[in-house]
């Protein structure tokens, strides 16, 4: 591969949500999107990477495939290595981190295959090996296929450079993303979360709905990469502005502190006046001013913030609510415990695959409108 020639990008998604970032792609005109292993693949040039890591809210990382070839051990890894057109993709002297998996191959030692890699970079491109490098390199051998990546994000895409506060057990955005997708939210309805925690849910449906790119106020690890163009990358970037929606969103929370967090959040990510939080229980929980719309809650299930009996009384008090006031609404609950979604009383649709959230499998509990 030439660094003419088209690139294999490459999504990372979380666990369990490949699909709907394959959709979310498709419809941001990625032709050729299709679910692989731990993620999405689609053919495409450097302004295609760019464009990922800008627009795409349910990537978790975009690398950018450069090299493909298979190893049976170290000594062939190291001659292949060696044989690359590094300085195609990456500028001599560059700093670089070096990472390796090795998996179900003859090659079974990562350590050893990072040293091979890293030393083949040192040697035909002067590169200065360096764990706190911006841009990584990423090893994978499976199957004894070595395929060499260069991870072009940097820091993982859920960090959106807005949430500074976080309340116990955070949802990623780029995970929040992906759940209001599955729950059919394109933009076009309020949103509410009853258990809004630092404000995520709200935040990113508000952003949706303001048509502002999850990328627009961080940097990228591409930038340091020689196909870099900055006046090209400005058009791709464009101006950031909020559209005009008529849409709300709202979040309560019985934490007072959760509920400055969140309206913090918003208003660093420029949709203070979109968003409505306030510190109430479930208990007081009434529907806002509008159409009906979504709710979405993470609700806290057991496993990570305390005793989980005191929670069944709290999801059977929520599906009252839900069911007696918001006659119209839907709901998507995440929660890892099957046994407290069922104690709301609602009737859920039929079930997606898991999702891994922090070492936790959860899933999303969805209603039609109640």
């Amino acid at each position: 591969m030439t660094a003419a020639a088209p690139l294999s990008i490459y999504l990372v998604a979380t666990p369990g949500l490949e699909a709907p970032l394959a959709e979310e792609a498709l419809a941001a005109g990625f032709a050729g999107a299709q679910i692989v292993e731990g993620g999405v693949s689609f053919p495409g040039g450097w302004p295609d990477v760019w464009r990922a890591n800008l627009q795409l809210r349910g990537a978790t990382r975009v690398l950018a495939r450069i090299a493909e070839f298979r190893a049976m051990h170290l000594a062939q890894l190291d001659k292949r290595a060696h044989k690359l057109a590094w300085s195609d993709f990456l500028t001599p002297g560059t700093p670089l981190r070096v990472e390796a998996s090795c998996k179900r191959s003859r090659i079974y030692h990562a350590g050893a295959a990072t040293q091979r890699v890293a030393k083949a970079l040192e040697d035909t491109i002067g590169a200065v090996i360096t764990e706190d490098a911006l841009l990584r390199i990423m090893v994978r051998i499976e199957d004894d296929l070595v395929t060499i990546s260069i991870d072009t994000s940097g820091a993982s895409l859920h960090k959106r450079g807005f949430k500074e506060g976080v309340a116990k057990a955070p949802m990623r955005e780029t995970m929040a993303a992906m759940f209001l997708a599955q729950c059919g939210y394109t933009g076009a309805e309020p949103v509410l979360d009853p258990m809004c925690g630092s404000g995520t849910f709200v935040i990113e449906a508000a952003e949706i709905a303001a048509g502002l790119l999850p990328g627009r106020a961080r940097s990228f690890a591409f930038e340091q990469l020689p196909s870099f163009d900055p006046f090209a990358w400005a058009d791709v970037r464009g101006v950031s502005a909020p559209a005009k929606t008529e849409r709300r969103f709202y979040g309560s929370d019985r934490d007072a502190g959760a509920v400055r967090m969140a309206t913090e959040n918003a208003t660093r990510a420029g949709v203070a006046d979109l968003t409505r939080f306030e510190a109430q229980s479930v208990e007081n929980l009434e529907p806002p001013a509008g159409p009906p719309g979504l709710i979405m809650i993470n609700p806290p299930y057991g496993t990570r913030i305390g005793d989980r009996a005191p929670l069944v009384p709290l999801h059977r008090t929520l599906g009252t609510v839900l069911k007696t006031r918001f006659r119209g609404w839907r709901v998507g609950i995440v929660t890892a415990d099957k046994s407290l979604a069922q104690a709301t009383g609602l009737s859920f649709q039929p079930m997606l695959p898991t999702v891994l959230h922090g070492g936790i499998r959860v899933a999303l509990y969805r209603t039609a409108p109640l």
